[in-house]
Formats: C-alpha cells, structure tokens, sequence
C-alpha cells in the first residue's frame, strides 16, 4: 500500500513546474516559532543550514498535520513518507495477537448478573498422547491434574510458564508425570488439603497417588515412592470415584456393577460395597451428598438415579430419572453431582438433557435440552451460584442455576470419534475452570 502511494506521488510530480525554495530566513524564522511552541530552543542564527529541501505544493497548501515541522536532510522515499503524512506508521508492523484476559461483563442492565465473570481461553496444555478423560484442581494452588488414556496423569502449575514455540503466548508444562495405571485413566479426585490424589483407570484399580513438590525440577529423576498402596477390590473398570473431606472416605463407581466406599488411610481400606437392582445395569457416575455425608448418589447405564446411605447400604430414595427420551436414543447417566449447599441433584444425559432433582422428594424440579450432543461432564462453582457443563457436541456452557439459562457457551475441543469434551472442572478457590477432551488436549480458562 505505501509502495502504490510512492508510486503515485511520483507520477504525479513529473511535468510539474519546480517549486520556488523559501528562503533560508524564512525557514530559520518558522524553526524559531515552533521551538518556542514546543520548548525547543532555536538554532544559533549564524550557522547555515547543510541542505534545503523542496517543499511540494501540496505541503505548502497544508499536507503536513497540523504542528508538524518540514524535516531537513531526508531522502527522496523518506521526504515521499513525510508528505503522506505517515511519519512513523511506514514503520510500524501490527501484531493482532493479544493474550485472552479476563474480563468481566458490565452491561447496563441491573441484574445479579452484572459483574457476571465471563471466561477466556488462557493455557492450552499439550503434553498427553491420547484423549484426556479427566482432570482436577489442586483446592488452594493454581494447579491442574489431568488424565489420559495414554495410562498416565500430569501435575501442570499454572504459575510455571514458558514461551510458546509458535505464538507470543505463554505455554505451560508439566512438572510431574504420574506412572502407575496399565491401561486408561478414566476419573481422579484430590484430597479436600491437596496431599494426595486417586485415580480410577480401566486396569480395574484405583491409584492412590501423594501430592509432589508443586514448585519441582520437571528434570528431576522421578520419585517412586510418589505412588502409594493402590486400592484393589473391582474387577472391571473404575468409571467415577469421588472423594469426602468430613471423614476422609473415598466412593467409586465400576462397570463390574458395584459402588465402593474405600479408607485410604486404613489396612483394610474397603467398608462397604453397595449393588444397585439388576434393572439398573452398570454404575457410571457416583457423588457423595454434600449436604448430608452419610449419603451417596448412585447414576446408572439404565437412567436410575438412586441416594444410598452409606452405613446401612441400603436404597434412601430413587430419584424420578427413569425417563423416556426425547430423541428415542439412550437416556444413560454420564454424570451425577450433588449441589454443594442445597439438597439437589443434577444429572447429564446421553440424550442432550440436564435434570434436576430434589433429594427429599425424588421430584425432578427442572429438565431442559442442554447441548446439542451428548452432555459428558458437570461441574458446580464453590459459591454454588452456576453450572458447567461439557459435551460431545465440542462445546462446555455455563448456567445461572437460579433461572436455569445459559450465560456463556465456549467452543473448546475438536471431536475425535465423534466424541469431544470428557472432562469440566472449577478450582474449589481461585478463578479458573478447565476442560479436558478426546483430541488430547487440557484447556483452562481464566
């Protein structure tokens, strides 16, 4: 574009009739009005000036911005750039590729939703080589664990940046590579003090995994004795396990068609099993009630939902999930999470539906068509005030539990197999959420 402007004011200038050079009085007395509007002092009146410059026509009539002096002793292309009023910007190289910050939405409506925190894309974290299942915060640090079908489970801090090979933008790697499982993760859960993490794969075990030096060498020789005991008693996968702070206690969920309460902490550290009715089928998600520990809620292949008491074993009440779908599809239950203040669960559905359901009454209060494939993962924020949610359909949302609406929708992962988002996460303390999917991929928000 400049170079056709260079162009063009050449042409333009050829035929032209010379233009008559002020004098060199004339050019001393107009450097000395403008170094007295500027502050600058003048040149000493005696010394001549090394070279005159011709001063186009279209100058002289007021080409040049207002408060710009003429400049002496350039060259034709720069004397060209001058009168086109460019100065600097000929120079200038535009990079449009800004890092995403977090922002806050201040519409003028006033509504609770006001100071609403909108979410932006910050790390991309690339490091496993299959689908990530699973991922979870550390409760207090800004650090991400995630898991893979590649048999491992990475310990990422998000404070711990290195540039990227390719943009201006900051990467993150992983500064620990858990090794323990035989086949793929599929769930983990952190301790409610960050000291240790469990791990649920296909091999049929749970990993019981201590927390590593979170400001560690990632060069470091690796440190076996990070890998505890692991829990053995399933003998199919482990699809979901959940962990309480109340009583330290540990629940998984496995395709062998059993819920399991484990203690970590004990010898034995198996204390109850629990077995739903044959009609249920395989167990796919279980949480623990937040709003009464001594219960946890039960999500089957089959659509039940059912509130187990952990003591006696025994079926509390069975949610009205048991639905027929819309889509003449499956209505499986992929997750289940317990409201963490209020007696409510919310379930994801195979068939694009979220339910919720009152744990007293087992009435569904509310149940809408969330996304627009399957819906894989949920996640609660610590105030208990949204809801995300992940899906096949490459999107996670976000929901004002109050009214029930989508308040924000990010487009976050690539599909694999026609699957696409695993895994959603809120940090339990700081302003970050996470997701993880089938194109090998963690992605955290800010």
């Amino acid at each position: 574009m400049i170079s056709k402007l260079k162009e063009d004011y050449k042409k333009a200038r050829k035929g032209k009739k010379p233009v008559v050079r002020p004098k060199r009085s004339a050019l001393q007395a107009m450097l000395e009005n403008l170094g007295r509007d500027e502050g600058i002092p003048p040149p000493p009146r005696g010394k001549p000036i090394q070279q005159e410059v011709d001063i186009p026509e279209s100058a002289a009539q007021g080409a040049f911005p207002a408060g710009r002096r003429p400049m002496v002793g350039i060259g034709e292309d720069e004397a060209i750039e001058t009168a086109l009023g460019l100065g600097d910007l000929a120079k200038l190289t535009v990079s449009n590729e800004a890092d995403a910050l977090s922002s806050y939405d201040v519409n003028a409506a006033a509504t609770k939703d006001t100071f609403r925190k909108t979410w932006n894309p910050k790390y991309t974290l690339r490091n496993h080589f299959d689908a990530v299942r699973t991922l979870a915060f550390h409760p207090v640090e800004p650090v991400l664990i995630t898991g893979s079908e590649d048999h491992s489970l990475k310990l990422w801090n998000l404070d711990k940046t290195v540039p990227a090979k390719k943009t201006a933008s900051l990467d993150v790697e992983p500064i620990y590579t858990f090794r323990g499982h035989s086949a793929a993760v599929l769930c983990l859960s952190i301790s409610a003090d960050g000291s240790k993490c469990f791990s649920g794969s296909m091999d049929s075990t749970i990993c019981c995994w201590g927390m590593p030096d979170i400001n560690m060498d990632p060069y470091d020789s690796y440190d076996c004795s990070i890998l505890k005991e692991p829990l053995i008693g399933h003998t199919n996968a482990v699809w979901d396990i959940a962990f309480d702070a109340t009583k330290n206690h540990l629940v998984s969920a496995s395709a062998d068609g059993t819920v399991r309460l484990w203690n970590p902490q004990q010898k034995s550290p198996l204390l109850n099993k629990y077995i739903g009715e044959k009609s249920y089928g395989v167990p796919t998600t279980v949480d623990f009630v937040r709003c009464d520990p001594c219960q946890i809620i039960v999500g089957y292949k089959s659509s039940d939902a059912v509130i187990y008491d952990l003591e006696t074993a025994k079926p509390v009440i069975t949610l009205d999930s048991k639905l027929l779908s819309d889509t003449d599809g499956t209505t499986q239950i992929n997750c289940a999470i317990s409201h963490p203040t209020l007696p409510i669960t919310i379930t994801a559905h195979e068939d694009r539906h979220i339910r919720f359901f009152d744990n007293n009454t087992g009435k569904m209060e509310h149940s809408m068509v969330a996304h627009l494939d399957a819906v894989t993962s949920l996640a609660i924020d610590p105030n208990g005030l949204y809801l995300l949610s992940g899906s096949h359909d490459c999107s996670i949302r976000l929901w004002n539990l109050e009214s029930k609406t989508c308040v924000q929708e990010i487009t976050s992962h690539r599909k694999k197999f026609d699957e696409a988002i695993y895994s959603v996460a809120f940090h339990p303390s700081k302003p970050y959420i996470a997701s993880g999917g089938a194109d090998a991929l963690a992605k955290v928000f800010v």
